[in-house]
């Protein structure tokens, strides 16, 4: 990498950011989507239905019996603990305040702050940071004299999704973490000068998955990672991938290294995920777009954001592939932005590619059992003007047979989206303020793109659907929404809460402005989304209610929190990740902060029914340009982990913005020839 890419000198959102949201974070993490063009310049528009609707409040679960998997932990499983297929799971019937994490909130943390704040009575340390042996045969790290090999026997950069799941029979004292490697920094991971070439292979190192064993001496004490564990794997830039599904095999996928269209290499851009009910794991394949040179003129290279510029990480100097202009390559890009599926219980196993869930920028995804039995997954396109999906199964989940289940995303339905309001349209009027029957709600229905195996979409065929998704979405009609990032079904209520982050765009130009469900123009701070299908997951129709409109009400911001009083919440923008806990609160990180204030990020509780709905309460702030990810909340042991990327953002190898997680005493220097950097860390917070 050049000394002028390194330096990124070139940075298009330089002066357009809000609050703390660095211009380093869209160039690498993103590729500068802000700045570019919208990719959807789709005609299709959102329709608004002015009868007033009435809400279902069916929640029939269908996860079988208790304990759907008796060894998950994770927040994305065990939250819920249904007493039937057919009924609220126990802690859903007494309440949703009863949880034994209680805490004080926090104040918001100014942006400049370099420390991580958690409530009065809570400690925190690190699990693993960047750069933390694996293997037995892992060398220590060593700031300055960093090489690739060595990174692909530590543990990766930017941790971002993050479940903890309990290893059978361990009773609570061996677990094993999973998390993705979102993206890279080398410009605040190596020093100035460092050969381009190793300081590439070290990025493309530092990139991936990573699955690691946890211990404790019991369910009061913290946990750590164990050097050496059997299960411990790093999923690096030539890890074969399995693609399984309609598009295994199809020519839109082969390339000269790969004839078969089945063996991919590598994954990148993986931001959120989901663990499913038989416990393995998925990660959303996001900003794949990043990593590509393409022609850049096509409709499906405008579509998917790819451009003939060279990349921030310039790895097509070293990879004919990463330049899908190179003769045998065209289908390169193709091969990545798709739902991954790993087992972490067996470190020898092929992790698969899920090419019926569809390809697109992949934020993550999220299962639950429908009462029928099939399971449905919820998946967000993280970019701006994009859709809300859903996949059903084909097959059935069957209690007690993993090997059956974890089969089940090979094949399936999916649809799109189509949200309708319920109010006028002269009452949207772009400001947040609320219509005049004191709510935004309404119907919707999902699309049908791929059914019983055939294409429901004109002119495409089933490949087609899948591999080039968006463009096929178009064609149906779904709604724009405002960036869906994490969608997740609660498994104790069976609602799905769609967390659209923001949308600076909205009603700028001739773009789309205000939609009920989208119902704020140039929307910085985000909004939540509460769906309830009619039926059970499986349902083609829905009914839906915004569960917060973002915001800080102290600073005039129009916000909404399901009819909580505004000046009792703590303010909360950027909605990015989220989780349940034992008790169905909903728990938020983001990305952003309130932008237009600039705090640090956090992690922030929401009471989601009684008379404190909508209540935000902050439980933590994260340091000096960090991100928070991955929430794991273990209420039960009064315990809860979240993945911190990108602290310091804005520095320099040289001239840090940030010393998390290893602070020094206020006043003290390192040690001479002690280099300290930040590092980007899976971080627990207990009782302490």
């Amino acid at each position: 990498m050049s000394e002028t890419a390194r330096k990124f000198t070139l940075l298009p959102m330089l002066g357009h950011t809000k609050g703390k949201r660095s211009p380093v974070t869209c160039a690498l993490k993103c590729d500068n989507a802000c700045a570019g063009d919208v990719c959807n310049t789709s005609s299709n528009s959102y329709f608004r239905d002015i009868a007033s609707t009435t809400l279902s409040r069916r929640a029939a679960l269908g996860l079988g019996a208790a304990g759907a998997l008796a060894v998950a932990l994770g927040s994305a499983v065990s939250s819920a603990q249904p007493a039937s297929a057919a009924g609220l799971s126990k802690a859903a019937k007494e309440g949703f305040g009863n949880s034994k994490l209680q805490f004080t909130a926090i104040k918001p943390v100014d942006k400049a702050v370099d420390a991580f704040t958690v409530p009065e009575g809570f400690t925190w340390q690190p699990i693993i940071r960047w750069g933390d042996p694996l293997f037995a045969d892992s060398p220590d790290f060593d700031l300055n004299n960093q090489t690739a090999a060595a990174q692909a026997r530590q543990f990766g950069y930017n941790n971002d999704y993050t479940d903890i799941v309990e290893i059978p029979g361990s009773k609570g004292r061996r677990a094993v973490l999973f998390t993705n490697h979102e993206y890279t920094n080398e410009n605040i991971m190596v020093p100035a000068g460092y050969d381009p070439v190793e300081t590439r292979a070290i990025g493309r190192a530092a990139h991936g998955l990573a699955v690691v064993e946890l211990e404790r001496q019991n369910t009061t004490k913290p946990w750590s990672y164990v050097k050496g564990a059997p299960l411990n794997r790093r999923y690096l830039s030539d890890t074969t991938y399995e693609l399984t599904g309609p598009v295994a095999g199809s020519a839109l996928v082969k390339t000269v290294a790969d004839p078969s269209g089945r063996a991919i290499k590598g994954t990148f851009g993986n931001c959120s995920g989901g663990t499913t009910p038989w416990g393995t794991i998925l990660s959303g394949e996001e900003n794949f777009n990043g990593y590509f040179v393409a022609g850049g003129t096509s409709a499906t290279d405008k579509r998917y954001g790819l451009t003939a510029k060279p990349t921030a990480r310039q790895w097509e100097l070293d990879d004919p592939r990463f330049d899908t202009r190179n003769a045998g390559y065209e289908n390169e890009a193709n091969r990545f932005g798709w739902i991954v599926e790993v087992d972490p219980f067996d470190p020898t196993s092929t992790p698969k590619k899920r090419s019926a869930m569809g390809r697109f920028k992949h934020e993550g995804a999220n299962v639950i059992v429908a009462e029928s039995g099939h399971v449905v997954a919820y998946m967000g396109d993280d970019e701006k003007f994009d859709y809300l999906y859903k996949f059903v199964s084909a097959d059935k989940y069957r209690e007690g047979d993993r090997r059956h289940n974890m089969n089940l995303l090979s094949e399936g339905d999916l649809y799109v989206a189509k949200f309708t309001g319920n109010s006028p349209a002269a009452e949207i009027t772009g400001t947040g303020a609320l219509p005049s029957d004191g709510a935004f709600d309404g119907t919707g229905e999902w699309l049908p793109l791929v059914v019983g195996g055939k294409s429901s979409v004109p002119g495409m065929s089933v490949e087609e659907v899948l591999v080039y998704t968006r463009l096929a979405a178009d064609k149906v009609g779904p709604t724009k929404m405002d960036r869906c990032e994490d969608v997740q079904p609660s498994l104790h209520t069976g609602k799905v809460y769609v967390v659209c982050t923001n949308n600076s765009d909205r009603g700028t130009g001739t773009k789309e402005g205000a939609t009920e469900v989208n119902p704020r123009t140039q929307n910085r701070d985000g909004h939540i989304v509460e769906i309830t299908e009619t039926g059970d997951q499986t349902s083609t129709k829905f009914n839906w209610t915004l569960l917060m409109v973002c915001g800080d009400p102290a600073q005039g911001d129009a916000t909404y929190f399901s009819g909580y009083p505004v000046d009792k919440v703590s303010p909360i923008s950027c909605p990015d990740n989220v989780a349940f806990d034992s008790v169905g609160n909903l728990w938020i990180s983001t990305d952003g902060a309130p932008s237009g204030i600039g705090y640090n990020d956090g992690l922030f509780k929401v009471t989601l029914d009684g008379a404190e709905r909508g209540k935000v309460e902050q439980f933590l702030s994260v340091p000096r340009d960090a991100e928070t990810c991955g929430p794991v909340i273990h209420d039960d042991e009064r315990m809860v982990f979240v993945s911190v990327q990108h602290p310091g953002e804005e520095g320099t190898f040289e001239a840090p913005h940030s010393f998390f997680p290893d602070y020094v005493p206020a006043g003290t220097t390192p040690a001479p020839g002690k280099v300290r950097a930040p590092r980007p860390s899976v971080v627990q917070v207990f009782r302490g």
